[in-house]
């Protein structure tokens, strides 16, 4: 029996379909046969190769990077190094000038005005390689002075600090990181001015700064001791505290009382509070202090803005109510 009188005896097709005109008429008697069906290796391979695709699909955004990024890191296919060193990578290009910046009232300058044998043990005491020189103000940067180029006031007698300087590079606060790194290995420049909106100085930062966002801190001879850049003051009324701030140092610099029996640092009591290691932007509030992540890696945080919380009078009450009454 053939294929059309087996559908004409099913009743799929009846006679007056095959009338000349008729709609099935047309299909039915052409002579190259319809396609035929999918066998079923085809169609398991198409299903497998479907569900391939939905569970192994490339990342479509940055947080679905990430996330890929840490399940490789669980599985020991990256290193805690590796992890980091991508981690700095990717914030690099989130982060901008203002958020690593030397704070205008932190930079250590020269002032044009004053003889070298002024300032010279200044420059020797803080062992920095080049140094922002001011004329009147800090808001009047006229140049950079490199360390080496002293060598010549020893050996020169009419040696001329003006003439010396190097031009100075003035940057928006709003500049990303990965384009100032980019300008700075372009232009072979180590240190760059930030400028507000305004015009004047909003502070400074070095290529080391950017780096060590990638790489983590990177510590040379002059590294020995840290404290007293452990806390820096911003113009705002906030602070920027590194993380391996020790707990008694935060406590005598904002007058609180955090606990040092089970931690000794004040990133270790953020870490806590948080019972993972946080992610840059994060915020908690401890204790009356917000702490908002500014740097972070997967395996700890670096720098925290710290900033005091506005007492209400429901905040001092139960402040007050856990003094007398402690849990």
């Amino acid at each position: 029996m053939s294929r059309l009188s087996r559908l004409v005896y099913s009743g799929f097709v009846t006679t007056q379909d095959l009338l000349p005109g008729s709609p099935a008429a047309g299909p039915l008697l052409m002579s190259e046969p319809p396609p035929s069906p999918l066998t079923p290796s085809q169609k398991h391979k198409s299903l497998l190769e479907r569900l391939t695709a939905f569970i192994f699909r490339e990342p479509e955004n940055r947080e679905e990077l990430l996330e890929a990024l840490h399940d490789a890191h669980e599985r020991n296919l990256l290193d805690a190094d590796a992890m980091s060193m991508i981690e700095g990578v990717l914030q690099v290009s989130e982060l901008r000038a203002r958020d690593l910046m030397i704070p205008r009232s932190q930079m250590d300058v020269i002032d044009i005005a004053e003889p070298p044998e002024k300032w010279i043990d200044f420059v020797i005491e803080t062992a920095h390689s080049r140094f922002p020189v001011i004329e009147g103000s800090r808001d009047h940067v006229i140049g950079i002075l490199l360390a080496k180029d002293l060598l010549r006031y020893y050996r020169e007698e009419d040696f001329d600090v003006r003439g010396s300087l190097r031009p100075a590079v003035f940057i928006p606060e709003s500049k990303p990181l990965n384009v100032l790194l980019r300008d700075f290995r372009a232009n072979r420049n180590h240190i760059a001015i930030v400028v507000d909106e305004y015009g004047g100085i909003s502070g400074l930062i070095t290529i080391e700064d950017v780096l060590e966002q990638i790489v983590g801190d990177i510590e040379d001879e002059y590294d020995f001791d840290e404290s007293e850049d452990a806390i820096i003051a911003e113009d705002n009324g906030k602070y920027r505290v590194k993380a391996l701030t020790e707990i008694a140092q935060f406590n005598e610099s904002f007058s609180t009382r955090f606990p040092d029996d089970e931690f000794d640092t004040i990133g270790g009591i953020v870490t806590d509070r948080f019972g993972r290691v946080p992610k840059r932007g994060e915020a908690v509030e401890i204790d009356g202090m917000r702490f908002e992540v500014l740097r972070a890696d997967a395996r700890q945080a670096h720098l925290f803005l710290v900033s005091r919380v506005p007492k209400t009078v429901i905040r001092e009450f139960f402040e007050d109510d856990e003094h007398r009454h402690p849990a």
